[in-house]
C-alpha cells in the first residue's frame, strides 16, 4: 500500500476519532445546562457545536505537544498512528455505551503510547512530557476545579434568598453564557488533539517519503515542530463540531444527573470553574482532560450543597473508568499495532475490526436508547437491562386499542372507544318531569 493512500486513510480515521470526541465530550459543556433547564437539549448541542468549531481555531499549543513532543516521530510510521486511533475510538465507544464520561484525551494519549511501544520500544516515548503535560494535569486540574466549584457554590448559597425562583432564573440566564464559554474552551483543548494526530501522521509520512524519494515533496508535506496547516485546523474543528451536535446523550445523562442533582446556581459554579481551568491549561499546552475537569467541578458543587445526596456509586465507576483509560486504550492500540505491521492484510483486518466493533456497539446501545427527549428522565444509563416501567404505563392494556407508544402514557382514543369505529354516541333524550301533588289525606296523585 502506498504512503499517500495510507496517510489518506489515517487522516480519515483521525477525523472519525474527532467526531467521537465531540459526542463523547458534548456533556462536558452542556450537561449541567440541560439538567437545570437553562437550554433545551437540541439547542444546547447546536450552540456547543458552534463554539467547539470556533474554539478549535483559536489555539495550537496542545497540537504541537502531540505532534512534536510526546513521541519520537522519527521512529514510527503512519500505520502506528492508525493503530493508536483504533484504540482511542474503540475505548470512546465502549465508555459511551456505558454512559461513562472517561477522557477522550487520555484515550488518545494512552493509545498512542501503546502503539509506539510496540513499534519503537521505550525509546519512542518521551516520558518526561507524559508526566509533565499529561499525568500531572490529570491529577491537579480536577482538584482545582472541584475546590473552585465548591467555594463558588458556598458563596451562591450564602443566604436563603439564593434559593428563590427569581435568583434561580438569573443564574439560569448566566448559565447560558458560562456553558457556551465551556464549549469554547473545550474546542480549544480537544479540537487540537486531532490536529496534533493529523500533523504527526503528515510528519512521519514526509519522513518515510524522503527516505524512499529524497527531495520529493507533496502538498501535505510537514516538518517536525510545524504548526498545524490551515486545512487541518478547519477539518478538525468541523469534525468535533459535528460530533458535538450529534449529542452524546448517554454521557450527558451521567454528567447532568448521575453524580448529584444540581440547581442553576450550582450549574453556573461548575461551568465557570471548569472554563477557567481548561483555558489556562490550553494556554500552557497541557494535554488536559475536559471530562476530568467538569466532573471534578460537579463533584465539588454536590459536596458544597447536598453532600448526603452525592451518588458515590456513580463517582466510583467514573473514577474506575478514568484509571482504566490510559492502560486500556494502550492495550487495544498495541494489539492493533501488532496487527497492522503484519502487512497490508493486517492493516485491512484492523479496519474491518474497527467498523464491525462500532456497528455492534451501536446495536447494543439501541436496547436502552437515550435521546434528547429522555436525557433527564433518569440518572442511570442502562445497557442490556430493561428500563423501569412507570405505574401508569404498567397497567393492563385494552385489547380494543393499538399498543401504547413510549411517548404516551395513555392512548388518545382511550377515553372514547367509539372513535375506533367512527360511530357516534346516541343522543340522550330528555324525560318529561312528572309533577306530584299531595292530597290532604296523605295520598299522592301523578298528573
Amino acid at each position: 500500500m502506498s504512503i499517500e493512500l495510507t496517510i489518506l486513510i489515517v487522516v480519515i480515521v483521525a477525523l472519525i476519532f474527532d467526531f467521537t470526541n465531540g459526542f463523547h465530550d458534548a456533556a462536558n459543556a452542556m450537561a449541567t445546562s440541560v439538567a437545570t433547564g437553562a437550554f433545551k437539549p437540541k439547542v444546547a448541542v447546536l450552540l456547543a457545536a458552534i463554539m467547539n468549531l470556533i474554539g478549535a481555531c483559536l489555539a495550537t499549543e496542545v497540537a504541537k505537544t502531540i505532534s512534536g513532543g510526546l513521541v519520537a516521530d522519527s521512529l514510527i510510521t503512519a500505520k502506528t498512528v492508525f493503530a493508536a486511533l483504533v484504540g482511542a475510538i474503540l475505548w470512546n465507544l465502549l465508555t459511551w455505551l456505558f454512559g461513562m464520561p472517561s477522557s477522550s484525551s487520555h484515550a488518545v494519549f494512552g493509545a498512542l503510547i501503546g502503539a509506539v511501544l510496540v513499534e519503537a520500544g521505550m525509546a519512542g516515548v518521551n516520558f518526561s512530557v507524559v508526566i509533565s503535560k499529561i499525568l500531572l494535569p490529570a491529577l491537579i486540574a480536577p482538584l482545582v476545579a472541584g475546590v473552585a466549584s465548591y467555594l463558588a457554590t458556598k458563596i451562591s448559597y450564602r443566604g436563603a434568598h439564593s434559593a428563590t425562583k427569581a435568583v434561580k432564573k438569573r443564574y439560569r440566564t448566566a448559565q447560558r453564557v458560562s456553558s457556551l464559554m465551556v464549549a469554547l474552551a473545550h474546542g480549544t483543548a480537544d479540537g487540537q488533539k486531532t490536529m496534533g494526530i493529523i500533523m504527526l501522521v503528515l510528519i512521519v509520512g514526509t519522513t518515510q517519503l524522503q527516505e524512499i524519494s529524497p527531495g520529493v515533496t507533496m502538498w501535505w508535506h510537514a516538518e517536525p515542530g510545524a504548526a498545524p496547516h490551515l486545512w487541518v485546523i478547519l477539518l478538525a474543528g468541523i469534525a468535533i463540531a459535528l460530533g458535538t451536535y450529534s449529542g452524546g446523550w448517554r454521557i450527558m445523562r451521567t454528567m447532568g444527573k448521575g453524580m448529584a442533582d444540581i440547581e442553576p446556581p450550582q450549574g453556573f459554579a461548575v461551568e465557570t470553574s471548569a472554563m477557567a481551568a481548561i483555558l489556562a491549561s490550553s494556554h500552557f499546552g497541557f494535554g488536559l482532560s475536559t471530562t476530568h475537569v467538569v466532573s471534578g467541578a460537579v463533584m465539588g458543587t454536590g459536596l458544597a450543597r447536598t453532600p448526603d445526596e452525592v451518588r458515590w456509586g456513580t463517582a466510583g465507576r467514573m473514577l474506575s473508568a478514568w484509571l482504566l483509560t490510559l492502560p486500556a486504550a494502550g492495550i487495544i492500540a498495541a494489539a492493533a499495532a501488532w496487527l497492522v505491521h503484519l502487512g497490508d492484510g493486517g492493516f485491512i483486518t484492523a479496519i474491518v475490526f474497527l467498523v464491525v466493533s462500532a456497528v455492534v456497539i451501536k446495536i447494543v446501545s439501541s436496547h436502552n436508547h437515550v435521546s434528547s427527549e429522555n436525557v433527564n428522565d433518569s440518572h442511570e444509563v442502562k445497557v442490556l437491562a430493561k428500563a423501569a416501567v412507570s405505574s401508569q404505563t404498567a397497567r393492563l392494556p385494552n385489547p380494543l386499542l393499538p399498543p401504547l407508544t413510549d411517548k404516551l402514557t395513555a392512548h388518545p382514543m382511550e377515553s372514547n372507544v367509539l372513535r375506533l369505529t367512527r360511530l357516534k354516541a346516541p343522543k340522550q333524550r330528555s324525560v318529561p318531569k312528572v309533577k306530584v301533588k299531595t292530597n290532604p289525606g296523605g295520598e299522592t296523585d301523578g298528573n
